[in-house]
């Protein structure tokens, strides 16, 4: 499961391939919610309702899903589209079983300090979900940027894009969810 607009997850150097039908998968990799990987490494848009269909099936075969994408939902055109995090306790139910692999799992954050080869301290992390980026940082003690224009917007009343949130629902919002942003911006955008 992968996005449409920015082509499949690369696989490439991992031993995998991509299976065709149900039957042959050993594992669902849940990435985004958009299409389906095809083993040319072109995709297939697919909608949500034929994605659950799948995973139905996927769950009676006793088929392991990992999801590579805890969020829950994306913006788009400032409305939320559902992702893998979503979908991943809704095959739980159906009785498959899901292994989680991203943020905030702390992990993350150490790769990709160690693949860029810096320390926490000189590191700032950059998200709009206070579950996910924000508690991840936390987690992992990088500083972070919580950018209220995105998956909270609407909890922080905002209505429009380009509005500005006030301080006060920024803390109280993020107090809700654990989280503790070292600083605030509407968006991230160059």
């Amino acid at each position: 499961m992968t996005w449409s607009d920015r082509g499949a997850l690369c696989l490439e150097g991992l031993g995998l391939q991509v299976a065709e039908k149900v039957e042959e998968a050993e594992f669902i990799l849940a990435h985004s919610t958009k299409a389906l990987g095809l083993p040319s490494g072109e995709v297939r848009p697919t909608s949500l309702d034929d994605l659950k269909k799948i995973l139905e099936l996927c769950a009676v075969k006793k088929i392991l899903m990992i999801v590579a994408n805890l969020d829950y939902v994306t913006v788009e055109a400032r409305a939320l589209r559902v992702m893998p995090g979503t979908l991943a306790p809704k095959y739980e139910k159906l009785g498959g079983e899901v292994r989680w692999m991203g943020k905030p799992d702390k992990i993350i954050y150490k790769s990709a300090l160690n693949i860029a080869s810096v320390d926490a301290k000189d590191s700032i992390a950059v998200g709009d979900s206070l579950h996910h980026d924000i508690k991840g940082a936390n987690a992992a003690g990088i500083q972070s940027v919580f950018t209220t224009g995105g998956i909270h917007a609407n909890e922080l009343g905002l209505s429009s894009f380009g509005e500005v949130s006030n301080l006060s629902s920024v803390q109280t919002l993020s107090l809700n969810y654990d989280t503790h942003p070292s600083y605030a911006l509407l968006a991230f955008i160059w």
